[in-house]
């Protein structure tokens, strides 16, 4: 069985997305070659690099980019993350799939403590790991 190509896709690549690849590859690396991209490109988000960190995967190394940077790559889903995003995707061989996460940096902002913000981010994390955890399975129903 050869590994699914998965593309995770958000608005600036910096938070969901990151933490979706990282996830997939330390989770799904048999059965998944993960990639992220954003629609912008904006810089990795030190607290989802925190928070992941906290469960042992370090996605410091991983850097924002955009689809574009990824051209000449097949996939066999691309798999947005938030609205965004999903409004604005372009065209892609292969199966398009809406999976929307809420964002925490808009989350934190509302936040009374650095602590409470990471509750945001871990709350998110969490969620992306459970569905990662569901595929390739889940995206072939």
């Amino acid at each position: 069985m050869s590994k699914k190509k998965i593309l995770f896709l958000c608005t600036g690549n910096s938070c969901r997305s990151q933490m979706a690849e990282g996830l997939a590859r330390a989770l799904k690396s048999e059965t998944i070659e993960p990639y992220s991209a954003g629609i912008l490109k904006h810089t990795l988000d030190p607290r989802a690099v925190r928070v992941m960190q906290e469960i042992g995967i370090d996605i410091s190394k991983q850097y924002s980019k955009t689809i574009d940077e990824l051209k000449g790559i097949k996939f066999d889903y691309v798999v947005t993350l938030c609205g965004h995003a999903h409004e604005t995707c372009p065209y892609f061989p292969g199966k398009v799939i809406h999976r929307g996460f809420p964002d925490p940096p808009s989350m934190a902002v509302k936040a009374k403590s650095e602590e409470e913000a990471l509750n945001f981010y871990r709350e998110v994390r969490d969620k992306i790991k459970e569905f990662v955890l569901s595929l390739p399975e889940s995206l072939e129903e």
